[in-house]
């Protein structure tokens, strides 16, 4: 099966429709799939719920949908650095199911690891436990969360082969290798596109099983969040 797709319009093809869950990998602006993002934008799909850890940043990243006003709700775990993101969930445009990060995180690994439901001690006695089931372990209180799976998980790698192994590099791998197996299809953008054979496969990090569809985009920009430097000691 051919899984390499000339570009992300075309990786998205047939697939996108209004209502979809979906989750986009990436830690603020790093490793996210910046050019599926953009693809989903040109879609027109509306109602969309997203999974990421951050929503972008205003015009960038996620920040993008929330623009085009084609997010309905958002589960995630950080969403400070977006102004857009605030003012929309403030006038009760969007939805937002947040979740403590590291929950996030075990959320998405259990939904692709086929485990509906996990206890965690985090969140008990907080807002984050209301409306969830409760349950004591050894004399410690713990708190039921749900997997998640999505209907298409949209990730970025910095290396992967015609077949779909995938190897991201270093802070890029955050949130993609787990929402790679949380998605009923999973579609990768990677940077440096090679044939099979050419990645060790002792660092294969998403075994080509999980992915559909790939679309090599060499030349990532790479964005900086927050750009800080040292001041300048006086000439």
């Amino acid at each position: 099966m051919k899984k390499v797709f000339p570009d992300a319009r075309a990786a998205l093809a047939g697939l996108v429709k209004d209502g979809m869950t979906l989750m986009a990998g990436g830690f603020g602006l790093c490793g996210i799939p910046e050019q599926l993002i953009l693809a989903i934008r040109d879609s027109g799909a509306k109602n969309l719920t997203f999974i990421s850890n951050n929503a972008g940043v205003d015009g960038i990243g996620l920040g993008i949908l929330l623009e085009t006003k084609q997010i309905r709700k958002m589960i995630s775990s950080y969403v400070g650095e977006n102004k857009l993101f605030a003012q929309q969930f403030l006038a009760g445009e969007l939805e937002l199911e947040f979740n403590p990060q590291g929950t996030l995180a075990e959320r998405i690994r259990a939904g692709g690891a086929g485990v509906p439901a996990f206890f965690t001690k985090t969140g008990y006695g907080t807002i984050i436990a209301e409306g969830k089931e409760t349950r004591e372990f050894n004399g410690e209180h713990f708190v039921m969360e749900r997997g998640l799976v999505a209907d298409i998980s949209l990730v970025h790698a910095w290396k992967g082969d015609t077949e779909g192994n995938l190897v991201y590099r270093k802070t890029a791998r955050n949130f993609n290798p787990m929402m790679a197996t949380a998605g009923k299809i999973t579609i990768a953008e990677v940077e440096h596109l090679v044939q099979p054979g050419e990645i060790d496969p002792d660092h294969v990090i998403t075994p080509g099983i999980y992915v559909k569809r790939i679309v090599h985009v060499p030349g990532a920009v790479k964005h900086i969040e927050q750009r800080t430097v040292r001041k300048r000691a006086a000439a």
